[in-house]
């Protein structure tokens, strides 16, 4: 699905360049739910950036669907980002002001998709997230556990070949986390490619593959003992 080859990505100011990123060579293959680990300030985030469209590399390549897009403008990556993609983000990034329903369904808005069909998907979305029951509460009556249920609902509603998790469940406690990972699984057995970033090995252990950085170098990577037994 997606090659990084020899990616590079440096942020520069006047009087100082920092290399985040330095000569990564990463295969994703369609359906494989990967993490991303390593401490902070290695290099994890910019890579996820990088991978969702939302930064240019510096230099090196990147093909996204065998499609070189390294060098797309913004108005081309954004249109790959919204048939392609779906974000989950440790902060939620819901919009208070809507309820349930109307934050999932926000992610369908730009699509041109008919009325009744964006309701349709929404509510199948919701019950397989387990929050239909929550539907016309909005984010400030809800758990931390149910915000993220409903984040994940809002990136996956669009059926996106790709989701890019974010810390998903660094403001969680455990019960909820592992729900949260849960999902993130099922939705992986169904087809979907997951990628995340995580500090944790307990979240990273349900990935088939982790890959750990270390100063913007791929360190090492492996695959997951029981994804081989899955």
């Amino acid at each position: 699905m997606l090659a990084l080859h020899n990616l590079s990505k440096a942020f520069r100011t006047e009087d100082v360049e920092t290399t985040a990123l330095n000569a990564i060579n990463i295969d994703i293959a369609a359906g494989e739910f990967v993490a991303i680990m390593g401490p902070s300030g290695c290099g994890k985030s910019t890579l996820l950036n990088i991978i969702g469209m939302l930064d240019s590399p510096s230099g090196g390549s990147y093909k996204f669907k065998g499609e070189e897009i390294s060098q797309y403008s913004e108005a081309k990556l954004a249109d790959l980002r919204k048939v392609n993609l779906g974000f989950i983000f440790q902060s939620f990034n819901l919009i208070d002001e809507l309820n349930v329903f109307e934050n999932i369904e926000l992610a369908l808005l730009y699509h041109g998709i008919p009325v009744r069909e964006r309701r349709t998907r929404v509510e199948v979305v919701m019950e397989k997230v387990g929050i239909s029951h929550r539907s016309t509460h909005r984010p400030a009556q809800l758990s931390g556990g149910q915000q993220q249920r409903v984040a994940v609902a809002r990136a996956v509603v669009s059926n996106p070949a790709l989701i890019l998790a974010d810390e998903p469940t660094g403001n969680l406690d455990s019960q909820h986390g592992g729900e949260v990972m849960e999902l993130l699984r099922g939705l992986n057995r169904e087809g979907t490619t997951v990628v995340m970033v995580t500090h944790s090995r307990v979240d990273a252990g349900h990935a088939k593959r982790v890959i750990n950085l270390l100063d913007g170098h791929v360190m090492a990577e492996g695959l997951r003992a029981h994804s081989e037994a899955a």
